[in-house]
């Protein structure tokens, strides 16, 4: 229990870290200049060159970036909406969420597979506008095709527990 409260605690502040506006808030606008969450419209469009990128929560291998478009991944029964832009070839090792995860390809090819161990055999390429959904506690695994980026909705908080802790980042796991 201790160990998987501090991933999650990591993550969370991770992706505070990437996610703070000019006034200090976290989980800002992933536009630039733009107001707080609770100050902007839910119609406000976001448009790529107006993204927020930042490192990835290092519960995530380095070299992924991450953008928050809405709400507060840290908050409990919140809906979020985040970006995580991929190098080709980047890989997550099977893990599972405590809430349903929805994936929508925004550019490149997303490779998931479902299970508790890698099966490339298994593995299904989801092209740009494709959606894949992951439930609850269940595990997958996914690798980028190309420089991808996969726009992910769910309900906080977020969370990303490895099924192997081995295969969880170095970052990760030097904080057990």
């Amino acid at each position: 229990m201790r160990r998987r409260h501090a991933i999650i605690v990591a993550s969370l502040l991770a992706i505070a870290a990437c996610s703070r506006d000019s006034s200090g808030s976290i989980f800002a606008p992933a536009t630039a200049g733009a107001q707080s969450v609770a100050q902007q419209s839910a119609a406000a469009p976001t448009t790529p060159p107006e993204l927020k990128w930042g490192p990835a929560p290092p519960v995530f291998e380095p070299g992924a970036q991450l953008a928050v478009l809405q709400g507060d991944p840290s908050k409990a029964g919140e809906e979020f909406t985040v970006r995580l832009r991929m190098p080709n070839g980047y890989k997550i090792a099977p893990h599972t969420h405590p809430t349903t995860e929805n994936i929508t390809v925004i550019e490149g090819t997303f490779l998931v597979g479902m299970g508790s161990t890698v099966d490339r055999t298994k593995m299904m390429a989801v092209p740009r506008g494709g959606f894949a959904s992951a439930p609850a506690q269940h595990p997958h695994y996914a690798e980028a095709r190309g420089a991808t980026i996969v726009q992910v909705h769910a309900i906080g908080p977020f969370a990303l527990t490895y099924v192997n802790p081995a295969d969880a980042p170095v970052a990760v796991r030097s904080q057990r």
